[in-house]
């Protein structure tokens, strides 16, 4: 598993549009497997599931982004899995790192 944390200011909305535009482009394979959003007052949540084959592992793997806050001030939690063909331990976490990196470009 690779983790990226990071607080960000700007627009929620566009924020969400520019990562999730980014991530289903930014891969031939890319896809939005699943998503959520809930507000409580002015605090905004929104998660999204990406998934996409990795060439290096031969495998899929999967991104978790995770938008949270109110205001102009957003934090953003995002977590890969997947990337290794072990069945005990991990052996390749080389598409991880790159799903997760696709990510901090956007950002």
């Amino acid at each position: 598993m690779a983790k990226l944390e990071k607080k960000v200011t700007g627009d929620f909305s566009e924020i969400l549009h520019r990562i999730e535009d980014g991530i289903v482009s930014g891969s031939v394979s890319a896809n939005l497997e699943e998503s959520s959003d809930f507000c409580m007052g002015d605090v905004r949540c929104s998660v999204r599931v990406f998934e996409r084959f990795s060439f290096m592992g031969n495998n899929r793997v999967s991104l978790s982004v995770t938008l949270f806050g109110n205001g102009d001030t957003i934090y953003i939690s995002a977590i890969t899995s997947g990337g290794s063909q072990a069945v005990f331990f991990k052996l390749n976490t080389f598409g991880e790192e790159a799903f997760l990196d696709e990510l901090r470009e956007i950002l």
